[in-house]
């Protein structure tokens, strides 16, 4: 959760099964283009093994959580994390809210500020590869573990991210459309955010109150 806080804040952060048919193994940028063109709103189940570099005399280390997630294009979603403690991450259009239960706090910053060019802005904020390709350069990589797959860098280099790879999975029956499936998020500390969704279903609109949020009864609020 701190790792995908930290991407996101420093404008360095997801994804549905898409809308429409297309030819088996199409290739990543035609599978990124449908998915950014016709993925209204969906909401999957999600894992992510946040994986920091050795330093010094550190061995490399781990971490592991999951939860749910949810979107609404353009600019609504929202993160339930749930192992190994309880998380939010909700973004309702305007402003990033993360609540961090253990602590009882909220932190809530501008949206727009918050985002830029992270995983976000692919997930569920661009809705045409034109507005996605100015904040990224995007180039299609060779099929691997039987995903399709694309690269993207960020053009500005004044964040902490230093690139994304998305992955697409196939269709799951014939005539089927491909399903996003993976994010390799990497900062530019070399620190490694490995996102896998499950269970992904697109659906044409999700209620509003989804991605709204009222800070907890009794919880400091800290605003930025």
């Amino acid at each position: 959760m701190k790792t995908l806080r930290t991407l996101i804040l420093a404008s360095a952060a997801f994804a549905a099964s898409l809308s429409a048919a297309l030819p088996a193994h199409a290739g990543g940028m035609q599978a990124l283009a449908q998915f950014v063109e016709s993925a209204r709103a969906g909401q999957a189940a999600f894992t992510q093994v946040v994986t920091t570099p050795p330093r010094q005399e550190q061995a490399a280390r781990s971490k592991t959580s999951s939860g749910q997630f949810e979107f609404q294009r353009p600019g609504r979603f929202r993160f339930d994390y749930q192992k190994p403690f309880t998380q939010t991450i909700v973004a309702d259009g305007t402003t990033l809210w993360m609540y961090d239960a253990d602590l009882d706090q909220v932190t809530a910053r501008p949206q727009e500020q918050a985002l830029g060019a992270s995983p976000a802005a692919i997930i569920a904020s661009a809705t045409t590869m034109q507005a996605l390709q100015k904040d990224f350069e995007l180039s299609e990589e060779p099929r691997r573990n039987g995903q399709d797959w694309v690269k993207a860098l960020p053009r500005s280099k004044d964040g902490q991210l230093q690139s994304i790879r998305i992955g697409f999975a196939p269709a799951a029956s014939e005539g089927g459309a491909p399903q996003l499936a993976t994010l390799e998020i990497v900062d530019s500390f070399g620190q490694q955010s490995l996102i896998t969704f499950e269970r992904f279903t697109l659906k044409p609109s999700l209620p509003a109150s989804r991605f709204q949020f009222k800070p907890p009864q009794g919880a400091s609020v800290v605003m930025q």
